[in-house]
């Protein structure tokens, strides 16, 4: 039996790094409906569902090669069509080894998807963070829905998508 290490109780948290902060929250809140839970001079903090994740001043851009966070969903058509109508534009990003449906990824049921599968689509943050949206092709393993109904019960302001 392994000894957990010392990070296996810490709360992991996204950063990302932005150029343009006014530029960035003006995108998050616009284009993707959140709200900042905390905003200080050089970042952003906001939760969603129990998890958090930060926007900080960088004078560094991401590489726009992998992504940088992913938002997990219930229906993926009606997110993609939400914020195709605010005004977010997705990425047709092919993944090597998986099939696409139109501008989706079909991911199987290995990694990085949860259960049976996962779909998966992608955008363009205004600072060029590439973010993910995903969604189980089972609905869901248990242990994501245990895991979403703990953040719910957590978290009093979830992020809405």
């Amino acid at each position: 039996m392994s000894v957990p290490g010392p990070l296996s109780d810490a709360h992991a948290v996204t950063k990302l790094p932005a150029q343009d902060l006014d530029r960035a929250r003006r995108f998050y809140h616009d284009k993707l409906g959140l709200e900042p839970v905390e905003e200080r001079e050089g970042g952003l903090r906001f939760i969603c569902a129990g998890t958090e994740f930060h926007l900080f001043s960088s004078s560094g851009a991401a590489s726009r090669a992998s992504t940088q966070i992913g938002f997990e969903v219930s229906d993926l058509e009606a997110v993609i069509e939400d914020l195709r109508r605010r005004g977010v534009t997705f990425e047709a990003v092919e993944v090597p080894g998986f099939e696409m449906q139109g501008e989706m990824v079909v991911v199987p049921n290995n990694y990085p998807s949860k259960g049976s599968g996962e779909l998966g689509a992608f955008f363009y943050d205004s600072e060029g963070n590439l973010l993910a949206l995903g969604q189980a092709t089972d609905g869901g393993t248990r242990e994501a829905r245990d895991s979403r109904r703990h953040a719910q019960a957590w978290n009093r302001r979830p992020c809405r998508m």
